[in-house]
């Protein structure tokens, strides 16, 4: 299956060419249909996509990660587009064994100590409960913009990614920052307010800062690692 999966990718990415946000999204769910989901993490960019699938009634099943230590208007962000949408966004958690030990171990702030220790941190917490996930899945869509880190310019909307066997669709690749907001504003999307307070890259709560000016997107993660290492594994670009 796999193979397969792979050899599509050229036609398919010749045929979402030129297609707008709803149109490509619309396309993907249709061809996959019952094996086509979304990973939100109520971004700016997530909350797009959220919106044209919702709106839309696409067949598109919309999960986020839940890790434990999210921002509190993460969470509002999420009860009101639950509402919004007359939706319920299902939740994919850490595994409970594997948090315990890992906190017994190390303690519960451990991810400042080490890169190694804020690496396993994020496989607990973010990794593992997405492989859970995607399981079972041919696509995954993603609100990955190229704007958003150097290492992005170069991916195309389609790709294969090899870790879960899933084809990764990322729709408003190309869209700057001012797209985003513009449609955001449009169509009165909720959004997280942390957005307004300079936080371009949300995460959880202790791993995330708002962005000074001149900053790269990516400077509000793990600002205490160097550049080269401030990757959680979710993405491999």
């Amino acid at each position: 299956m796999s193979d397969q999966l792979q050899n599509i990718i050229t036609p398919l990415t010749y045929q979402l060419g030129g297609l707008s946000l709803d149109d490509g999204l619309e396309m993907i769910s249709r061809d996959f249909v019952g094996r086509t989901t979304f990973s939100s993490s109520f971004s700016y960019e997530d909350q797009v996509i959220t919106h044209a699938l919702l709106s839309r009634r696409l067949p598109v099943k919309i999960f986020t990660l839940d890790t434990g230590r999210m921002f509190a208007e993460t969470y509002s962000v999420w009860s009101s587009t639950n509402d919004r949408y007359n939706t319920s966004i299902k939740a994919y958690y850490p595994n409970q064994e594997h948090l315990e030990a890992f906190i017994e171990e190390n303690g519960p702030n451990s991810f400042y100590a080490s890169v190694d220790n804020r690496k396993n941190c994020c496989y607990i917490r973010k990794v593992e409960p997405l492989k859970r996930a995607l399981a079972g899945n041919q696509v995954w869509i993603t609100g990955l913009r190229a704007e958003h880190s150097p290492s992005r310019h170069d991916l195309q909307q389609l790709e294969w990614d090899e870790g879960n066997q899933v084809i990764k669709y990322h729709p408003i690749l190309h869209w700057s920052t001012e797209d985003v907001i513009d449609y955001i504003r449009k169509y009165n999307v909720p959004y997280n307010p942390l957005h307004d307070r300079g936080f371009v890259s949300i995460g959880c709560a202790p791993c995330t800062r708002a962005i000074r000016p001149g900053e790269d997107f990516r400077a509000g993660r793990w600002w205490w690692e160097d550049a080269e290492k401030k990757e959680c594994g979710l993405h491999s670009n």
